[in-house]
């Protein structure tokens, strides 16, 4: 039988996880892990750490650099944040896409963070955005850039007796646009086949001078795409030629195949929606 714990706040839970490294599987919204016991009862923890009733991991504060999300929050409260909306849309797009309402308003960010699939929908749109993770512990916290918590499928940076406290997002910059896509099988409720976010920074002569991608299903952990970005800085948009773009798609990400896509598809649709993203052809598709 199963062992349910609930901390009355974080200093609690963080005394919990360091007085038993390893024991406690931690759970919030949930909607991820309940799907796996029923799936996998194997794998069903002996003690449970239920976090969603700690008021310190939920919520979102605006600063003068960004914003901060408690890893607690749910994605219905995050896509309908009107400051989410107003800055950062494209985060309020990826949470309206993951899941069906009921799920979003019980799923968490944090949650989508740290189940670390490659699938993941608001993984491409942190990657993008510059996202930093606050990492607490018993004795304190740490700081880690989103790009570096992913370290192999299913595996993350979090230690034992570590827990993710919070996610900042800074402001993007003022020249810059978005753009985010999800190809499903379906409108609504599917597993992404390929996802991207992307954030190009222009000059007033149309120059590039920043470009952040991120991706999911392409690859065993959500990736980035340096090639890409490296290629495109400094130059002007006339000047990019689409086949370079895509033998650079080719040499960052590493699709699989599997019961959703093929290797090729996979490949050819990330190609197609990085050069939409470049050129601006199409901004904050959902889904297909």
């Amino acid at each position: 039988m199963s062992e349910w714990t609930r901390p009355r706040h974080l200093p609690e839970a963080l005394e919990l996880l360091a007085a038993a490294p390893g024991q406690y599987r931690v759970i919030s919204g949930g909607t991820d892990l309940m799907v796996e016991s029923h799936l996998a009862p194997e794998r069903h923890p002996e003690f449970w750490l239920d976090i969603s009733g700690l008021r310190e991991l939920q919520g979102l504060q605006i600063t003068e650099e960004g914003i901060r999300i408690g890893a607690a929050t749910s994605l219905e409260v995050i896509r309908r944040h009107a400051e989410v909306v107003t800055h950062w849309p494209m985060l309020a797009a990826s949470a309206a896409v993951t899941g069906a309402p009921p799920i979003q308003n019980r799923a968490t960010l944090g949650g989508n963070v740290c189940n670390a699939s490659p699938a993941a929908d608001n993984a491409p749109v942190l990657l993008a955005y510059g996202a930093r993770l606050e990492i607490a512990h018993h004795h304190g916290s740490r700081w880690l850039p989103y790009m570096d918590f992913h370290q192999g499928y299913r595996k993350t940076a979090l230690q034992a007796g570590e827990l993710l406290s919070a996610l900042w997002i800074p402001y993007p910059p003022k020249h810059s646009r978005g753009y985010f896509r999800k190809v499903g099988t379906r409108a609504a409720q599917a597993i992404a086949k390929v996802s991207i976010a992307a954030l190009i920074e222009e000059d007033s002569g149309g120059m590039i001078q920043g470009a952040r991608f991120g991706m999911a299903s392409v690859a065993a952990t959500p990736c980035t795409l340096p090639s890409v970005s490296q290629y495109l800085l400094g130059r002007a948009l006339r000047d990019i030629a689409d086949a370079q773009v895509r033998q650079r798609v080719g040499q960052d990400i590493a699709p699989i195949q599997d019961i959703r896509s093929t290797t090729a598809y996979r490949l050819e649709i990330a190609s197609r929606l990085v050069l939409e993203a470049i050129h601006g052809r199409s901004e904050s598709k959902k889904e297909d």
